[in-house]
């Protein structure tokens, strides 16, 4: 005779905890440790450095007493928000069109996808050489008379405003935030905005009532993933940036390459900062979205 379900149940949960047990030691030993690693160093333990003043929390205010911390906090925040909100929209108008028929629609699906296999390195080169003084746009806008000479075109790359930098993480993270998205919208299906049509309801208010709800977990996990690798990359606004002052990552890069290596422990310092303010941004962030779930009642 068969065991009942309520006596299987704990069996299995036990082996669902064995199964993830050898993931979850080497998430709480690597990146666990390496945590407690970078805050212990930015309060002052680094014996092998011949520093061990802990708990000195003389770093952080040495750090967050100095203007350059603050300015490079906003930019750092302005890189990461800014890229991350031009992609979702870009995301949703993408994932919105795949869900209709279109000549080719198959093809497209495909190559839309592309930028998920190219490196960042590959990128931030695509974006030197498509929007670089003497790149395509510039020879291009100098081809059609716009301009007298290739030098004449707008800077977009190694200035403060960014252009380049956010360029790179739109072109990298709107397929993936629009292939989330697209996914929720195929689980969910049709039914209900084909119901709503029929009962009188036009495009923006099956989009408000229907569609959005239904994208809004794909738009949350998407937008996280991405908005936490843009507070913490350092490629794109070291080659793309505009310099002084720096994004918070590649402040940190530069503590850690000074010839005086007590600085290293500044950049940790400056590491740990970025965990705190990505940390209470998400935080923020996840407890709208969950207000915003028990408003509609699914939570």
């Amino acid at each position: 005779m068969p065991s009942p379900i309520w006596r299987r149940r704990p069996t299995l949960q036990r082996q669902q905890v064995l199964g993830l047990l050898p993931l979850g030691v080497v998430m709480i030993v690597l990146f666990g440790g390496a945590l407690a690693l970078a805050l212990l160093q930015s309060l002052g333990f680094a014996p092998w450095l011949g520093i061990n003043s802990f708990p000195d929390v003389s770093y952080f205010i040495a750090l967050w007493g100095g203007a350059s911390f603050w300015w490079s906090l906003w930019f750092t925040l302005y890189y990461s928000l800014a890229a991350t909100v031009i992609a979702l929209v870009l995301a949703i108008l993408l994932a919105l069109g795949l869900t209709r028929a279109f000549p080719g629609r198959a093809v497209f699906g495909s190559l839309y996808k592309l930028p998920l296999v190219v490196p960042y390195a590959v990128g931030i080169a695509l974006a030197v050489i498509m929007m670089g003084n003497g790149g395509v746009l510039s020879r291009l806008a100098f081809a059609l008379g716009w301009i007298d000479d290739p030098a004449q075109f707008p800077l977009l790359l190694t200035t403060n405003a960014g252009w380049g930098v956010i360029a790179v993480y739109v072109w990298k993270q709107l397929p993936f935030m629009a292939l989330a998205i697209h996914a929720v919208l195929i689980s969910a299906g049709r039914e209900q905005a084909e119901a709503a049509a029929v009962l009188g309801a036009n495009r923006r208010q099956i989009f408000r009532e229907i569609t959005w709800p239904q994208i809004v977990p794909g738009i949350v996990s998407s937008t996280l993933i991405c908005f936490a690798f843009n507070m913490g990359a350092f490629e794109a606004p070291f080659i793309l940036g505009g310099g002084f002052p720096d994004t918070l990552p590649v402040m940190a890069w530069r503590y850690f390459n000074d010839a005086d290596y007590t600085l290293q422990l500044q950049g940790m310092a400056v590491v740990v900062s970025i965990g705190l303010v990505a940390g209470m941004m998400i935080a923020v962030y996840l407890a709208t979205y969950r207000r915003y779930e028990r408003s509609l009642g699914r939570v």
